[in-house]
């Protein structure tokens, strides 16, 4: 029992990490990346579709997107979800396909994403410490409960700050390598 809810709380760490890696993904880094345009959502015969289900994306070049609509009727919707986007990016459509030219980030625009990422991270360590607690207040009415001894609160105290050190590690790791890479020119 006791150790059902360090793995537990090890579960919930590794989906913060998945949810932010996802996260990241969406946070353009100057070169194109089809994951860019994974939350644009597109007003397809009055319902929410998501792009990538309308559409292949591909990466012709460093610096292009290219959008393929399968049904050569929604480039329009395609284009106005895109433009509504908070991608900043203008569509360029030709009628059958829809390019997006990535531009180079500025520095300014580069020390702005840094912020973003350092923030992103900062709130999935936010995250992380609330699993953390969650996973203390359950192993300490366990403890009221009679269920585990002292000794063994101790001890499972001791494992859950572990794993939440390790996964505060991971996070850390992860918003460096991010930020390495927008600020690389």
């Amino acid at each position: 029992m006791t150790k059902e809810i360090v793995t537990k709380a090890q579960e919930r760490f590794e989906q913060s990490h998945q949810s932010l890696s996802r996260e990241f993904a969406g946070i353009r880094a100057g070169r194109a990346n089809a994951s860019l345009l994974d939350r644009i959502q597109v007003e397809y015969y009055g319902a929410p579709t998501p792009l990538n289900q309308l559409a292949s994306i591909t990466v012709p070049e460093a610096r292009v997107l290219l959008i393929s609509p399968f049904d050569k009727s929604s480039i329009k919707d395609i284009e106005r979800a895109i433009n509504e986007s908070d991608l900043g990016i203008n569509p360029a459509n030709d009628g059958s396909v829809i390019r997006l030219v990535i531009p180079a980030l500025t520095e300014e625009t580069r020390r702005d994403l840094a912020k973003e990422v350092k923030k992103v991270g900062e709130n999935a360590k936010i995250a992380i410490r609330n699993i953390r607690r969650d996973a203390m207040d359950e192993a300490k009415k366990q403890e009221k409960n009679k269920e585990i001894t002292e000794d063994d609160l101790k001890s499972l105290e001791k494992d859950i700050q572990k794993a939440t050190d390790d996964a505060v590690k991971h996070i850390d790791e992860m918003t460096a390598n991010k930020e390495k890479e927008l600020l690389e020119v």
